[in-house]
């Protein structure tokens, strides 16, 4: 029992007694593992947002390590940027009850208990790129809003270079009535500016690591979207699906919940 209102529910009904429901709210804390890695449990009870732990720089003995103690407590684990020597240990591990599932393209794995769902709310992303190289981050911000409870669409490859391509896109993402759009693009960064001109919903820059010479690294990108004239687009770090994914997802959220009211 991993969410605080199953908790909750669980004493209400008396299926549990309020020492059992004390111990369980407790285990949403620090979890200390072998003094290399604090994982905040508790994190999902307190933002409705899953711990992200990036791979990047951990190695395999980490990870597993993670995955056999977080996951019986939260629940699930999302692991980002992974290497390919992580990316074919997750493949390979096998965990009674446990689920693990590798997004190879945006290099992020979700790990869950078998009986741990994702959550569904009526709310839905776009995300688009300006080309395929882009590809990456934005599958892993739809890896992120997916498991945030959100339908995602996706539209890959229509950057600026084809303006006729943007504007098929920014038709589509009209008629799906999307609430957020994530708008990912390297090299000068143009496509964000051109669909916040276009869309009259919430849309996220990001900036990827795509290009040449000066404007290399995401710089000119990064630049360009903090620069854009149109109003209503905000901008993540350069190459940051993840919290693209989670900003999009916590706006979606809102929306989903004054839905269900209406």
């Amino acid at each position: 029992m991993n969410d605080l209102r199953a908790v909750l529910e669980a004493l209400a009904n008396g299926d549990i007694t309020v020492e059992d429901a004390l111990k369980r709210i407790r285990l949403f804390a620090i979890e200390n593992i072998d003094n290399i890695v604090r994982y905040d449990v508790g994190r999902l009870m307190r933002r409705d947002t899953p711990e992200v732990v990036f791979g990047e720089g951990k190695d395999v003995e980490t990870l597993e390590s993670i995955i056999r103690r977080v996951v019986p407590i939260a629940g699930r684990v999302i692991i980002s940027r992974l290497r390919d020597d992580q990316i074919r240990f997750l493949k390979n591990l096998a965990i009674d009850g446990v689920v693990i599932n590798v997004n190879e393209v945006g290099r992020i794995a979700v790990v869950r208990l078998e009986n741990v769902k994702t959550p569904e709310y009526s709310c839905r992303i776009g995300i688009i790129t300006g080309g395929t190289a882009d590809v990456r981050v934005a599958e892993e911000a739809k890896t992120i809003s997916m498991e945030m409870g959100c339908k995602v669409l996706t539209l890959y490859d229509v950057g600026v270079a084809g303006l006729h391509r943007v504007l098929e896109a920014v038709k589509r993402l009209k008629e799906e009535d999307v609430d957020v759009v994530i708008v990912v693009a390297g090299m000068e960064g143009a496509l964000p500016s051109v669909v916040a001109s276009l869309l009259d919903v919430p849309i996220i820059g990001v900036p990827t690591s795509v290009g040449y010479g000066i404007g290399g690294g995401g710089i000119a990108a990064l630049y360009s979207m903090l620069q854009a004239c149109p109003l209503g687009l905000a901008v993540v770090n350069v190459d940051n699906g993840v919290n693209a994914g989670i900003v999009a997802s916590l706006i979606g959220r809102r929306i989903s919940m004054y839905r269900s009211r209406a």
